[in-house]
């Protein structure tokens, strides 16, 4: 690693050609880390999400909020894993309403997720399903960059690597908001 003439980090020195899109080529000072808990096997089946956003280093800010699920059923494994029933979001807000309340907090940020793949493409499905302009967020993936970047490291689960950097939240994982500070605290320490 080393230091550019613009002052940034540069997270590894690879070339170019073999960078991964999942790993920023600079250290990452601000981005937002965001996670979603669906209630089916639908992409736009997003039952809660956490965002949270990181400026200079620390977090700055948390979002947390459930929504209604698109289709609006849940199945006995997606409950199993993060407790959510539809009892829980049968008030909840439709994804559009929850989503104007954090997108002008995201602008210009780069989106860090843990399994990125899952998380862009369930962001991805929402826009669509709600007729949303897509801004076309940038997406880093903590496994993935952990996988590439971490060898020292029992596994590549999320509260393995945030325990591995001081942070436990074994008691609140699959939470969004807390996958999603997991996730966050993870990427200030790999990107």
């Amino acid at each position: 690693m080393f230091w550019n003439r613009f002052g940034k980090r540069k997270i590894a020195d690879w070339p170019d050609a073999e960078w991964p899109s999942y790993v920023p080529k600079y250290h990452l000072s601000d981005f937002a880390a965001i996670d979603f808990e669906a209630a089916n096997a639908e992409l736009t089946s997003a039952c809660s999400m956490g965002v949270v956003i990181v400026r200079d280093d620390e977090i700055a800010d948390e979002f947390y909020s459930l929504i209604q699920p698109v289709p609006n059923y849940y199945d006995f494994w997606t409950t199993k894993v993060h407790g959510i029933r539809k009892k829980d979001t049968e008030n909840a807000p439709l994804f559009p309403a929850v989503w104007y309340k954090v997108a002008y907090k995201l602008k210009g940020l780069p989106m860090v997720a843990h399994g990125s793949l899952f998380d862009e493409r369930v962001l991805k499905a929402l826009h669509q399903y709600y007729n949303i302009r897509y801004p076309g967020y940038q997406f880093y993936c903590t496994h993935r960059g952990s996988e590439k970047l971490l060898t020292d490291v029992e596994n590549h689960k999320v509260q393995t690597l945030a325990k591995h950097f001081g942070y436990d939240y074994e008691q609140k994982k699959h939470n969004a908001l807390a996958d999603a500070e997991a996730c966050a605290v993870v990427a200030m320490n790999i990107f």
